[in-house]
C-alpha cells in the first residue's frame, strides 16, 4: 500500500514508477498504467477530433457514423467519447425509439432520410436502419418479407449516399459471448446502468446463434466497395474506443492531422474491413 512518505520521494516519474513496481503486484500495476496511457491517448486523439469537426464545417462535408453490434458491445460508450468535445452546432447523435403507427405505414427509409447529415455536420448514429437487418427479424418485429425487402434496397440506398456525397462509415463492435454476459451482470450491479437493461438485452444471451446468422446474412449482402463494413474486434472497450476513433481520423486529409503528436491509424489486428476468412469473436 503506498504511503504519504511514497509520494514525498516520488520526485518524478521514474522514481514513482519504479515505487508502484515494489508495492503493486504486476498484474494490478500494468492495469493501472494502461488506464494512464488510455487516458492520454484519448485526450489526444479528441483534439484531433475537434481539428476534423472544423475542416468538415469548413469544406461543408457530410459525415454519417453508424455504430452497430450486439447489446453492450461498447457502441454508447465509444460515441461519447468521440463526441465529448465536439461543438454541438454542427454535430448530432441520432439514437431513434421504435416507430410511431405512421412511421410504419412509410417507406422503411425515411425516417433514417431526415437524420442525414447537413452540410457542414457530422452525424453519429446509435443504431441506424440496420436494425432492420439483425435485431428486428431475430425479435420478429418484422415479417420475412420486410427483411427481404430492406435486404435488396439497402445497398441501393447507400450507393445513392455515396453518389451524393455522404461519407458513411458502418461500425460494427464485436465482442464474446461471455463479455456480453459480464456486461449486462455489471449493469444490473450498477444503479447507474441498471436503465440500459432491458428485456431485448436479455434474448440477446438466448438466441446468440440467430443474432450471428443474420448478421453473417448482412454483412454478406451489406459489404461493399462504397460502403464497407469495418470491425472493431475487442473485448477490451477503451482499445475499442481508442482504435474507432483512429479509423474515423484516418479516412479524412483534414487540416491540422496529426497535430497532437499520436498514432492516427488504427491497429490492424482490432478494426478490419469485413471478410468471410477474418476469424470473428461473436460467432
Amino acid at each position: 500500500m503506498l504511503t504519504l512518505e511514497d509520494f514525498h520521494q516520488a520526485r518524478d516519474e521514474g522514481k514513482f514508477l519504479s515505487i508502484l513496481k515494489e508495492k503493486i503486484p504486476e498484474e494490478k500495476l500494468n492495469t493501472i498504467l494502461f488506464d494512464v496511457q488510455y487516458e492520454k491517448e484519448l485526450l489526444k486523439l479528441q483534439a484531433e477530433l475537434v481539428n476534423l469537426q472544423q475542416w468538415v464545417a469548413k469544406h461543408k462535408k457530410r459525415v454519417a457514423v453508424i455504430f452497430e453490434g450486439r447489446d453492450a458491445s461498447g457502441k454508447g460508450g465509444s460515441i461519447r467519447r468521440m463526441t465529448e468535445h465536439l461543438n454541438p452546432r454542427s454535430m448530432r447523435v441520432v439514437a431513434l425509439s421504435k416507430p410511431t403507427d405512421v412511421e410504419k405505414g412509410q417507406w422503411y427509409f425515411r425516417r433514417y432520410i431526415k437524420e442525414l447529415p447537413n452540410p457542414g455536420e457530422l452525424v453519429f448514429f446509435d443504431r441506424s436502419w440496420y436494425n432492420r437487418a439483425v435485431v428486428e427479424p431475430v425479435m420478429g418485429f418484422c415479417t420475412k418479407e420486410q427483411y427481404n425487402k430492406f435486404m435488396v434496397q439497402v445497398p441501393e440506398f447507400e450507393h445513392m449516399l455515396y453518389e451524393d456525397g455522404v461519407h458513411l462509415i458502418k461500425f460494427w463492435f464485436s465482442i464474446s459471448k461471455d463479455e456480453q454476459l459480464s456486461r449486462f451482470n455489471s449493469r444490473l450491479e450498477n444503479p447507474l446502468k441498471r436503465w440500459k437493461f432491458s428485456p431485448v438485452d436479455q434474448e440477446g444471451q438466448k438466441r446468440w446463434d440467430e443474432y450471428t446468422y443474420y448478421k453473417e446474412q448482412m454483412f454478406g449482402k451489406t459489404h461493399t466497395t462504397f460502403s464497407p463494413w469495418v470491425i472493431v474486434k475487442t473485448n477490451n472497450k477503451k482499445e475499442a474506443r481508442l482504435e474507432s476513433i483512429r479509423h474515423v481520423l484516418s479516412q479524412f486529409d483534414y487540416e491540422g492531422k496529426g497535430d497532437s503528436g499520436t498514432v492516427i491509424l488504427p491497429d490492424p489486428n482490432i478494426i478490419q474491413r469485413y471478410h468471410r476468412m477474418v476469424k470473428q469473436i461473436d460467432l
